[in-house]
C-alpha cells in the first residue's frame, strides 16, 4: 500500500501543490472571519447540578461579573479641588459607551423620609458639583454616617475609596467590551497621572479583556518565536537553507489552514487554542526532521532523489502516521471532558496535527524533488564524529551496563513516587495572572480594602410568596450575614437585610447608629414607607436582593481570589451553619456564584482530563498493540513513556506545584508526543531485524545508530520550542513550558537507554 501511496505522491507533484495552494486561499480567507473568546468559558457541563443552579440563579437576579472596580488612597479625597476632579472622573465615566452606572462617594444614595407621602425616596447626597470647601465636608460628614457603604465604597481605616463601574450584557460579553475598558482606562491613567496617585482596577469584564488582549499577544509572539527557533535549530542541524525553507513553508501553511478550521468550524481564539499554532510548528518540524534524516541516508545508498523519496515515504510513512495518530489521540481525549475550553482544543488539534502530517508526507517529498541534490554542508551531519562518538557510547553502555540502569532508574522511580504523593488539588477564579503583573496586584489591593471582587452569592427561597418580608426573615439573613463576617475571604454583605437596615437609618434620619435591624413594632411601620413594587417604584438597589413573588431574595459577598481546596473549606464549614439558620424542611437555600462554579468546575475537570488521559494510554497501547502485534512489545514501548509521566510528577509533588487544569494537560501532551522517539526507534529495530537476519543485538545497536541522531535533534525542538512558553504571562501556559520540556528530555533519555535495554532484558533468551 505504501508503495502505492509514494508512487502517486510523487507522480502527482504539481496537482499536490495546486491542492495545497487552492486550500491556502480557501482556509486563508476563512482565517480572517475567527473571532477572540471574550467570555470565561464555563468549566462544566449545562447539565451539572451546580450549573443548573447557577442558571436558575442568573435567570431569577439576572447576570453577574457585570461589575469593574476601581480604586485608589487618596487621603487628601475630600480637598474641594480633589473631590471636584473625582466627581468629573465619575461623570465622565458614565458616558463611556456601554456603561450603565458608576457608584462612587461622588455618586452615591440616601434613603431619605418624605413625611408628607409616607414613602421612603431615594436622594443623590452628592446633588451636584461641589463649589465650596463647605459644600464637601458637608458630604463627607453625610458619607461617613452611611454605615451601609463603609467597606464597600470606602475604608476609613486605609482612607481608601472605591468606585462600582457596571456595565451592559453587550459590553461586558462582547468584543466591544474592549471599546469600553479602553475609553475606562484612559481616564484613569489621565487621573493618575494628574494626581500622583496609583489607580487600582479589576473586577471578571476588565480581568477577562486584559486576559484576552495578552493572549492575542501572546499567540502572534510565540508564533514568530517558534518558528525563529525551529528555523534556527534546523539550519544548526543541517546546514543549509533548502531544507529550511520548505519546512517552515509547510507548517507555515499548517498554520494558515488551522485558522481557517477553527473559522469553518466556528471556533473561538481562546488561551488553549492559541498555544496551537507553535505546537503545530514544532510538531511539522519534528516530522520532517525524520524524513529529512532518511531522505539523505537513502539517497547515499541509492544516489536517485525520486527513488529516495519513495524509500522515505514507504519506510518513514507508517511511523510517522502512528506518531501523528498517537499525539492526535492524546489531545482528542480532551473531548471526553464536555468542558468548553478543552472541547474545542481536542478536535482541532486532533484535525490540524493529522493534516499537518498529510501536509508533510505529501510536500516535503514534492519540495525536494525540484531541488538540488543532498550533498556536502547538508548530509556532514550524519558524519558528525561527535554524535557518532556518542551514539557508539549509549550503544555500548546499553549493551554492557543493563543492570546499572535499571537500579538507577529504580531508586529514582522510588524518589518520584514519593514526590507524586505529595501533589495538592489547587486552582483559582482567577488562576492564570502571574503574581508579578499588575493585574494581580490590582486584585490584591481589593482583596485588602474590601475583601475581593469574586462573587460568592447564597440564595434563598422561603417558598411563599412575600415570605421575605416580615422582620423574623430579615433577622435570619442579618445571622447569616453576622456567620459570613467570621470568614476573612469575605467582603462586606450586601442582601435585603443592608436595605431594611439602610431604611431604618433613613426612618431616623440618617443617624449612623440606627444602621440595624428594626424590633418588632418598627418593622411595621419601616415597611408601610417602603414603596410597591408592582408599580415599580422600588428601586433597582432593592430589587436586584429580591424576585417578583418576594420569595426569594439572596445575599452577595466579593471573595477574595483563594484556592479551590480552601473554597470547600469554606463551603463545607458554612453549610451546616446554614441548615441551623434555615432548617431544610422550610427553606431551600444553595450557594452559588462564580467561586462555586470554579470549586466544582476545578474538580470536575480533575476527574475528567485523569480520565481522558487514561483514554488515551488505553488508545495508544491498542495503536501499539495493532502496529507490534505482540504483547511483550506494545509493553516495551509503553514503560519508556509511562516513566517520564511518574518523574514530572514527583517534580510536582517536590515543587509544590498543585494539579490543575494545566498541569494535568502537560501529561496528555508530554505521554502523545514523547512516544513518537518509542514508535520510530520500534519501527527501526523491526526493520534491522529483517536486514540482520533476526540478530537482536546486532538490530538494537543498529537501530539506535540510525534513529539515535534524529532523537536527539526532535527532542531538541520539541524542547527548545515548548521552552517558549516558559516566558507566558499566564500561569498555566508558564507551567507547561516548564514541565513539558522537563517531561520530553527524561522521554529522550528513557528512549536512548531504557528502551534498547528493555529489549534486550524482554529477549534476553533468544539472544
Amino acid at each position: 500500500m505504501w508503495n502505492k501511496i509514494a508512487d502517486y505522491i510523487m507522480n502527482h507533484r504539481v496537482l499536490n501543490l495546486v491542492i495545497a495552494s487552492v486550500l491556502l486561499i480557501f482556509l486563508g480567507v476563512k482565517a480572517f472571519s475567527i473571532r477572540m473568546g471574550h467570555n470565561l468559558a464555563n468549566t462544566l457541563p449545562d447539565t451539572d447540578s451546580t450549573m443548573v443552579v447557577y442558571r436558575q440563579f442568573l435567570d431569577k437576579y439576572g447576570p453577574d461579573g457585570r461589575a469593574i472596580f476601581i480604586g485608589m488612597v487618596d487621603e487628601k479625597l475630600f480637598d474641594l479641588p480633589n473631590f471636584q476632579d473625582y466627581y468629573d472622573l465619575n461623570e465622565n465615566i458614565r458616558k463611556i459607551e456601554g456603561v450603565t452606572e458608576c457608584l462612587s462617594v461622588t455618586r452615591v444614595y440616601n434613603i431619605v423620609k418624605n413625611d408628607s407621602i409616607k414613602k421612603f425616596q431615594l436622594s443623590h447626597v452628592v446633588g451636584r458639583r461641589p463649589q465650596t470647601q463647605k459644600e464637601v465636608d458637608s458630604i463627607k460628614s453625610v458619607i461617613e454616617s452611611l454605615a451601609m457603604y463603609d467597606g464597600l465604597l470606602f475604608n476609613t481605616e486605609t482612607h481608601s475609596t472605591m468606585m462600582l463601574v457596571t456595565l451592559d450584557d453587550e459590553h461586558a460579553n462582547s468584543n466591544l467590551r474592549k471599546e469600553t475598558t479602553d475609553a475606562l482606562s484612559i481616564l484613569l491613567n489621565d487621573y493618575s497621572t494628574r494626581h500622583g496617585i496609583e489607580m487600582h482596577i479589576s473586577g471578571m469584564p476588565y480581568i477577562r479583556e486584559v486576559t484576552t488582549q495578552k493572549m492575542l499577544k501572546e499567540i502572534v509572539g510565540f508564533t514568530f518565536l517558534s518558528i525563529v527557533v525551529a528555523g534556527l535549530i534546523l539550519y544548526l542541524f543541517f546546514r543549509s537553507w533548502r531544507p529550511l525553507v520548505s519546512v517552515m513553508a509547510i507548517v507555515l501553511l499548517s498554520v494558515v489552514y488551522m485558522f481557517g478550521i477553527m473559522a469553518l468550524l466556528d471556533f473561538d481564539v481562546t488561551i488553549l487554542t492559541g498555544v496551537l499554532p507553535p505546537l503545530l510548528i514544532i510538531i511539522g518540524v519534528e516530522n520532517s526532521i525524520f524524513m529529512l534524516n532518511k531522505y539523505h541516508r537513502e539517497f547515499e545508498i541509492c544516489h536517485d532523489k525520486i527513488q529516495a523519496l519513495k524509500n522515505v515515504i514507504v519506510r518513514i510513512g507508517p511511523a510517522n502516521l502512528l506518531t501523528n495518530t498517537t499525539t492526535a489521540v492524546s489531545f482528542a481525549s480532551f473531548i471526553i471532558t464536555r468542558n468548553a475550553l478543552l472541547v474545542p482544543f481536542g478536535i482541532l488539534a486532533s484535525i490540524c496535527i493529522m493534516l499537518t502530517y498529510v501536509m508533510t508526507m505529501v510536500l516535503l517529498p514534492t519540495f525536494f524533488s525540484y531541488q538540488k541534490k543532498p550533498e556536502g554542508k547538508m548530509v556532514n551531519y550524519m558524519n558528525n564524529p561527535r554524535i557518532n562518538y556518542i551514539m557508539d557510547k549509549i550503544s555500548v553502555f546499553v549493551l554492557g551496563k543493563k543492570r546499572v540502569i535499571f537500579a538507577v532508574l529504580a531508586v529514582l522511580m522510588l524518589v518520584c513516587v514519593i514526590g507524586a504523593t505529595r501533589i495538592t488539588t489547587s486552582g483559582r477564579v482567577v488562576d492564570d495572572i502571574a503574581k508579578s503583573d499588575k493585574l494581580y496586584k490590582d486584585i490584591m489591593f481589593f482583596e485588602e480594602n474590601v475583601g475581593g471582587v469574586m462573587p460568592f452569592e447564597i440564595s434563598i427561597d422561603t417558598r411563599k410568596p412575600k415570605g421575605i418580608m416580615n422582620a423574623q426573615f430579615i433577622r435570619k439573613v442579618q445571622q447569616l450575614e453576622d456567620t459570613l463576617a467570621l470568614y476573612p475571604e469575605f467582603s462586606e454583605p450586601l442582601s435585603i437585610a443592608e436595605v431594611v437596615k439602610f431604611a431604618r437609618q433613613g426612618f431616623y434620619n440618617g443617624k449612623r447608629e440606627q444602621f440595624k435591624i428594626p424590633s418588632n413594632n418598627e418593622f411595621g411601620f419601616i415597611m408601610k414607607y417602603m414603596p410597591e413594587t408592582k408599580g415599580g417604584e422600588m428601586p433597582a438597589i432593592v430589587t436586584q436582593y429580591m424576585d417578583k413573588e418576594m420569595q426569594c431574595t439572596r445575599v452577595s459577598v466579593q471573595m477574595a481570589n483563594v484556592t479551590t481546596p480552601e473554597i470547600d473549606a469554606i463551603s463545607r464549614s458554612l453549610q451546616p451553619q446554614i441548615d441551623q439558620i434555615f432548617p431544610k424542611e422550610k427553606y431551600d437555600v444553595v450557594m452559588t456564584g462564580s467561586a462555586m462554579v470554579t470549586l466544582q468546575g476545578t474538580n470536575y475537570l480533575i476527574v475528567n482530563l485523569s480520565h481522558s488521559l487514561f483514554l488515551a494510554f488505553i488508545v495508544i497501547a491498542l495503536l501499539m498493540a495493532v502496529t507490534f502485534h505482540k504483547f511483550k512489545m506494545v509493553i516495551i514501548s509503553l514503560i519508556p513513556n509511562l516513566i517520564p509521566l511518574l518523574f514530572t510528577a514527583g517534580v510536582m509533588g517536590f515543587c509544590g506545584i498543585p494539579l490543575k487544569m494545566s498541569t494535568i494537560l502537560v501529561f496528555s501532551i508530554a505521554l502523545g508526543i514523547s512516544v513518537d522517539n518509542t514508535i520510530h526507534y520500534l519501527a527501526r529495530y523491526r526493520l534491522q531485524m529483517k536486514m540482520n537476519d533476526n540478530d537482536i543485538k546486532k538490530s538494537v545497536m543498529a537501530a539506535i545508530q540510525e534513529t539515535g541522531p534524529s532523537m536527539i535533534y526532535s527532542a531538541s525542538i520539541l524542547i527548545c520550542g515548548f521552552l517558549i512558553f516558559a516566558f507566558s504571562s499566564f500561569g498555566g501556559t508558564k507551567i507547561v513550558g516548564f514541565l513539558v520540556p522537563f517531561t520530553l528530555l527524561v522521554a529522550l533519555i528513557t528512549n536512548i537507554l531504557v528502551l534498547p535495554a528493555l529489549v534486550l532484558t524482554f529477549y534476553r533468551k533468544k539472544i
